[in-house]
């Protein structure tokens, strides 16, 4: 039972949802990119989604290491602060995991190399001393979250393609809104430890007005693949879903800045996100 809540933990620290999200990126960038599946790609596809999620798995696991007397405020039952993983295992682990991930790139191609060592620097980056410096902090996440649109249309065009880089912008101004939102959500941990989001410094109030507004630039972003005439008709009944998603976290973070709320509202986002990639995936290929 102890060996399996061990293991149980691990597993936690990678946080795999998210990293299933991020190499689905990598393949929505490749149809995206191609205007199809590149089915002759299949391996270096398979690769980028490897690469992708082992890397923000790797991340993640050094994140918790740098959180830890953070998570032991704000989060106590995560897998660090509740004794189930001793901070040196997810260091390793880390190491471990940005080891595998850079060789799977490797393997891809040289340009996917340099883009996967460029946006796990950021990662890593963030994490030991880009968190305290609150906003920008937020959009060294953001960038690590549209670059998988990017390395993919590395994969499959041999280059970053206008529809993929204005995709990633979505992605980008989307995710910098949750992690804003985020600062609601950790501001008692994040105040102790001198991290200085937009919560901390000038309170929920304003991050709330200030998240609301990358939700809604998202939306008004996702307006243009279709205003140019560059998806197909089926990115709209997925997009709507998302901009009515977004539309409804602004109003419901503007409303109610409790932490309970906010927590709430960051987790939807993830769900908005997820029928983005849907739509940006139906338009390129339908």
């Amino acid at each position: 039972m102890a060996l399996g809540r061990r293991l149980l933990a691990f597993i936690r620290l990678m946080r795999p949802p998210n990293c299933l999200m991020m190499g689905f990126a990598v393949l929505v960038g490749a149809v995206v990119a191609s205007g199809r599946f590149p089915a002759e790609l299949a391996l270096e596809l398979s690769l980028g989604f490897a690469t992708a999620f082992t890397l923000l798995a790797a991340s993640n696991a050094l994140n918790d290491y740098y959180d830890r007397e953070i998570d032991a405020i704000n989060e106590p039952g995560r897998p660090i602060p509740s004794g189930l993983v001793r901070p040196w295992e997810a260091l390793l682990l880390s190491a471990l995991l940005t080891a595998l991930g850079l060789s799977l790139a490797f393997m891809t191609s040289l340009k996917c190399f340099f883009l996967a060592l460029l946006a796990i620097t950021i990662a890593d980056l963030y994490v030991t001393a880009g968190k305290k410096t609150g906003l920008l902090g937020n959009a060294m996440v953001s960038a690590c979250v549209a670059v998988p649109f990017l390395y993919g249309s590395l994969i499959s065009a041999g280059g970053i393609t206008g529809l993929a880089a204005l995709f990633a912008s979505i992605a980008f101004t989307a995710n910098l809104g949750r992690e804003v939102n985020k600062g609601i959500v950790d501001v008692v941990g994040d105040a102790a430890r001198g991290v200085r989001t937009v919560a901390v410094r000038w309170g929920e109030r304003a991050a709330a007005l200030l998240s609301a507004l990358f939700y809604m630039t998202a939306v008004g972003l996702s307006f243009l693949p279709l205003a140019y005439g560059l998806v197909s008709p089926a990115y709209i009944p997925p997009i709507a879903v998302t901009d009515a998603g977004f539309a409804y976290a602004s109003y419901s973070i503007m409303r109610d800045q409790s932490r309970e709320n906010a927590r709430k509202v960051k987790n939807s986002v993830l769900l908005w996100m997820t029928t983005g990639m849907v739509g940006f995936l139906l338009g390129a290929l339908l």
